[in-house]
């Protein structure tokens, strides 16, 4: 299902008269609890916590905290200025995710990704197609419908025709992980960090596409590899035939014209692109009141035309039509990533405010070449979440070239996919294929998807090098 105004501004640590807190207790206790915090997110599959739920109250400490600090020194109104900036960020960041998510909400409401599902298995692939044609599908949907998103709706098809083979469904579940964070890369939609960096303004919406080559090199080399392992037999399936909802296809044409919308803003009177977003939910607004006016009249239409083909099941399913409902669709958001993302926001905003990130970008992009920093960043973002990673470099705010900031955009969406937990798409499907996809079955073949990684960053380096 990416994630964003994240860094529109200037970041907290910019607000004049910051005080440097690095070697402070303050300092040290906040880095302490940002660090047990994100050892509760990671262990979220074992512990069944919600992993917003340590972040929010990190965040809500950190700031206590700072600002204790800065009253005793008279400079209360610094940090209200940094936490008011940060609260900014976030709150583009929540409307515009919103947006995103009721769209794909109501599409899966309609019943458009069971259809897809539905025609999958009704095809009659083997196990080795259906590794390609998942892995592919995952490459192509996830640019526009977020890779968490994609990632499950492809698990589900592999979770429905694999059956029993464990084998299958670990090398096609790793596969769908990699395609979703490789087509996540090189669209603003596909991941929260890509739109991190759009709406940051630091690469323009078509500026993205550079990515595509790299992105597919980083699909293409692990799965070319997995695949000699997936058997060509024949699985055990019988097809269905699903039929979507009313208005299935024409909230997809409303989601690309909503996309359309946030890029003119972002383009062309150069406002944030969520002002296109909630204006785009506008469309999905009035088109659910046209559904729900014209839903008795359709109804009769297809009553009359089922009683006169005797159509008992059309019959049937005429009776279970409820009718569309923007708000419920919203309430379906996912509000513990929504909440999640607060946390990640007010818990780095606090560490720049404190002078952390500062330390840090000195060491890695003064000292270090920054295309091996963007590298590194790709690699922390297989241990720790490749959202606070992202929001950590914008707030330090390199001064890079335009190849260097689409490096670390790739590196750091696809950096995730080398381990199962490195991001949301791999953590989510160890959920959906429990006991089938496990981080060890993984791991296993995180050499493979380096590989892809290297090629992937290679390939950048040698088709963008105009843009260094």
């Amino acid at each position: 299902m990416s994630v964003l105004a994240v860094c529109a501004a200037a970041p907290a640590l910019a607000v004049e008269g910051a005080m440097n807190l690095t070697h402070s207790t303050v300092g040290y206790a906040s880095l302490l609890i940002f660090a047990l915090a994100y050892l509760l997110v990671m262990g979220e599959e074992y512990l069944k916590l919600r992993k917003s739920k340590p972040v929010l109250l990190a965040a809500g400490v950190m700031w206590l905290m700072i600002g204790y600090v800065y009253q005793e020194h008279g400079m209360g109104e610094v940090a209200k200025e940094a936490l008011e900036h940060n609260l900014l960020e976030y709150a583009e960041l929540l409307l515009f995710l919103l947006v995103a998510m009721t769209y794909i909400n109501a599409m899966e409401e309609r019943r458009l990704f069971d259809a897809l599902q539905g025609w999958m298995v009704s095809k009659g692939f083997n196990f080795r197609s259906l590794f390609w044609l998942t892995g592919m599908l995952a490459f192509v949907i996830s640019p526009i419908a977020d890779n968490l998103t994609t990632a499950l709706l492809m698990c589900a098809v592999v979770m429905k025709v694999g059956g029993s083979n464990i084998r299958f469904i670990n090398l096609a579940c790793i596969n769908i992980v990699v395609a979703a964070n490789a087509g996540g890369a090189f669209s603003p939609f596909g991941d929260i960090t890509t739109l991190m960096v759009w709406q940051a303004g630091l690469v323009d919406f078509m500026g993205f596409l550079d990515l595509f080559l790299p992105a597919l090199v980083n699909y293409l080399v692990p799965a070319t590899l997995m695949s000699f392992f997936v058997p060509q037999t024949q699985p055990n399936t019988a097809s269905e035939y699903v039929e979507m909802k009313r208005g299935a296809r024409r909230i997809v044409l409303l989601f690309i014209l909503t996309i359309a919308t946030a890029v003119g803003f972002h383009g062309w009177v150069h406002f944030p692109p969520v002002m296109g977003m909630m204006m785009g939910l506008a469309y999905l607004q009035f088109f659910g009141f046209y559904l729900r006016k014209t839903l008795h009249r359709s109804l009769e239409r297809k009553k009359a035309i089922a009683i006169a083909n005797h159509d008992e099941e059309a019959l049937r399913r005429l009776g279970s039509v409820v009718p569309f409902d923007v708000f419920k669709r919203i309430s379906h958001a996912e509000w513990d990533t929504l909440l999640f993302f607060y946390g990640v926001v007010m818990c780095v905003g606090g560490l720049s405010l404190l002078g952390y990130l500062g330390l840090v970008s000195e060491v890695m992009y003064t000292e270090w070449n920054p295309v091996w920093a963007n590298i590194m960043v790709g690699l922390l973002s297989a241990i720790v979440d490749n959202i606070p990673v992202m929001f950590a470099v914008l707030s330090m705010q390199p001064d890079l070239s335009l190849g260097n900031w689409l490096l670390v955009t790739l590196t750091a969406g696809v950096g995730g996919s080398l381990l199962s937990i490195g991001s949301a798409a791999g953590v989510a499907l160890m959920g959906a294929a429990h006991g089938k996809y496990t981080f060890f079955g993984h791991l296993k073949w995180t050499p493979a998807i380096a590989l892809g990684y290297a090629a992937s960053i290679l390939c950048h380096l040698l088709l963008n090098s105009r843009l260094f």
